[in-house]
């Protein structure tokens, strides 16, 4: 029988016996070695298989074992062993007669699987002993964060660029963790966890999408659209059309969306007039609603045109600033 190392590569962030039946048969079978005691080696061993801690290099000390058992089982840690497992094939390769070896994963990370890392990390610095900065936070204190990285998310997608997109969500990914991590602290009558935030988006999710989850027929997207908002109507028991806009977005989105929805629900009441308003404010106010108007008429997006606008015209203005001085030129 050909002697054999089975390095046997688990994730992390799964329970620690939760490993495929391959993975319980190998090592129920066979002597397994490992770098340092933890919890998967602890269900290892209340499984009944036999597992040696190997205090130092491992090379020499699995050679060793498959020489007298033929088989032995390497239990990867959390990080994957990879050195070992360089060196190990280093080793083999030169010498080849010694064993083979193999690669096993008794588990792996499910798609998702990073949100628990994030999790972690962001536990670690907002408890006793991380980061002041964060721990000192509040809801209100991060409120224009999370505006900030919107915006910043909002940037890359217009600029068409998916790698700064990625980053840039990551950051709105940590003001969600930390708001998360923060609200545990809250009294108990008031507090909740990143769980309650995932589970009320995916029950929300399943509710609002009953053609995928659920059976039913629906044809086109705007009849889907108009499941949704209809759903969406029953489960907050709003009592006008304009209940659940949010009121701090910027003036020119607050008014296409006020607008967009008396339209749907066929509300038409006259905008204010710019002549009937007595002071400067109030008629630069009322020609502002009156050009949102006219540009949802035409289906255009003026808070879009705006920057469009605003943004052609920075670029102007950097074209007409004066060129930057030269440097000094460095002494010899």
């Amino acid at each position: 029988m050909t002697a054999r190392i089975v390095l046997l590569v688990t994730s992390p962030r799964l329970p620690a016996g939760l490993l495929t039946s391959a993975a319980w048969d190998v090592v129920r079978q066979h002597p397994v070695l490992t770098g340092a005691d933890g919890e998967l080696v602890m269900a290892v061993r209340q499984a009944g298989a036999e597992v040696t801690v190997v205090d130092g290099p491992a090379t020499q000390p699995l050679l060793d074992a498959v020489a007298t058992h033929g088989t032995v089982v390497w239990l990867a840690g959390p990080a994957g062993d990879e050195a070992l497992a360089r060196e190990l094939g280093l080793r083999l390769a030169r010498q080849p007669g010694l064993a083979e070896m193999e690669l096993m994963y008794g588990s792996w990370d499910p798609p998702g699987a990073r949100l628990l890392d994030a999790v972690a990390v962001l536990d670690r610095l907002a408890s006793p002993g991380g980061d002041p900065w964060k721990r000192a936070q509040t809801h209100r204190s991060l409120a224009g964060y999370l505006l900030e990285e919107s915006y910043e998310a909002y940037d890359a997608i217009s600029a068409d660029d998916t790698d700064a997109l990625r980053e840039e969500l990551g950051d709105v990914l940590l003001q969600v963790v930390l708001h998360a991590r923060l609200a545990e602290e809250l009294p108990e009558d008031e507090r909740w966890t990143i769980d309650d935030v995932a589970g009320g988006l995916v029950d929300k999710m399943i509710r609002r999408n009953p053609h995928v989850f659920a059976g039913a027929e629906v044809g086109t997207l705007e009849e889907i659209t108009e499941n949704w908002e209809r759903i969406k109507r029953v489960e907050k028991a709003r009592h006008s059309v304009l209940d659940g806009v949010a009121l701090s977005q910027p003036a020119l989105a607050l008014a296409t969306q006020i607008l967009d929805r008396a339209a749907r629900r066929g509300i038409e009441v006259p905008p204010p007039l710019a002549d009937t308003q007595t002071d400067a404010e109030a008629k630069l106010g009322a020609n502002l609603l009156a050009t949102v108007a006219a540009a949802r008429e035409q289906g255009i997006d003026p808070e879009a045109a705006l920057r469009r606008t605003i943004l052609s015209h920075a670029q102007s203005i950097r074209a007409a600033e004066p060129p930057p001085p030269p440097k000094p030129a460095s002494p010899r």
